[in-house]
């Protein structure tokens, strides 16, 4: 009777999981992660990224800021999951780390690598590894790399999640990984930007996001609760307003009055405003997805001008 009343137990926790809305927010750790730790809104968030750490050697030693340390303390004492993501534009656009990473995840060195990848979760005290590999980073030995790092994780009880993107390599990850993947992170932005000054306009509009969901569900095959929706609380700007980097929503909040119920400020910011990221986080409710990820968290306003509390109070409003 134990056994039965037990494995009830069980199957409930893990229907109870999979209903739940994922908030998964990235957090780069080059700012002041002293100060930002402190200021985190973390009841609204089921997950942080720590983004990005990197192998800097021939054998894999990762990379390791110590603030990041007071980041986990403080999401852990909340009941937030916090993982370490891997790789980022850098892996992409920076060839000695790219050559390093294609050099780990060849067969020679693949499974030590993942060995000390696992290792390195736990001794920093980390709940998994967000592997963000993109575009040109992502190579034949990807799929290889995601099997052994998975054998390393799961006896751990720990997550394996990454980031894609339909656009920029996600066509050359191989369907063997939907398995091993927690969830997958979908980079629904970046549309268009300072690399394609002639084609101004909206970088991540709901068509956009709705276009990158169903090729992962209908053309790949992975199944909605394994999606996680990717938001940006930034903008890219064009025309007058043209700049090589990314805007803040709060920046862009701070210097147009209003611009919180909009998506286009200026000449020419676009982004978007909390009634986009509203129907966006609707979308993941209505379709039963996995949930919303945020790039990235230090990016966004206080107050009600937040995209985080809209997110937040969304969720909240569909379980009433």
């Amino acid at each position: 009777m134990k056994t039965i009343l037990s494995l009830m137990v069980v199957c409930l926790v893990a229907q109870t999981s999979i209903a739940q809305t994922l908030v998964v927010a990235y957090v780069p750790n080059w700012i002041d992660l002293k100060s930002f730790s402190r200021e985190i809104d973390y009841d609204r968030l089921t997950h942080i990224n720590i983004a990005f750490e990197n192998p800097t050697s021939p054998t894999g030693e990762m990379s390791y800021r110590r603030d990041n340390d007071l980041l986990v303390a403080a999401a852990h004492q909340r009941g937030v999951k916090v993982l370490v993501s891997i790789g980022g534009g850098a892996a992409s656009g920076n060839e000695p780390l790219k050559a390093r990473y294609f050099e780990l995840l060849a067969d020679e060195k693949r499974a030590e690598f993942c060995q000390r990848l696992a290792d390195y979760v736990d001794e920093h005290h980390l709940d998994g590894i967000d592997v963000d590999l993109e575009g040109p980073a992502i190579n034949e030995d990807y799929g290889k790399f995601i099997t052994e790092l998975a054998a390393q994780l799961k006896p751990r009880g720990k997550f394996l999640t990454a980031a894609l993107s339909q656009g920029y390599g996600g066509a050359s990850v191989p369907d063997e990984c939907w398995r091993n993947f927690d969830f997958i992170n979908v980079m629904a932005y970046d549309y268009t930007g300072p690399w394609a000054p002639d084609s101004p306009g909206q970088h991540s509009s709901l068509v956009h996001a709705k276009r990158q969901i169903e090729y992962w569900r209908t053309k790949r095959n992975v199944p909605a609760e394994k999606l996680v929706l990717g938001v940006p609380f930034y903008g890219r700007g064009f025309g007058k307003d043209f700049s090589h980097t990314a805007e803040t929503y709060e920046r862009i909040v701070a210097k147009h009055p209003g611009a919180e119920k909009k998506d286009e400020v200026g000449e020419t910011i676009w982004y978007n405003g909390i009634p986009t990221i509203q129907k966006k986080t609707q979308y993941v409710l209505d379709e039963e997805l996995r949930g919303v990820m945020i790039w990235s968290l230090n990016n966004d306003a206080k107050g009600e001008k937040s995209l985080l509390k809209a997110i937040d109070d969304t969720i909240q409003a569909d379980r009433s």
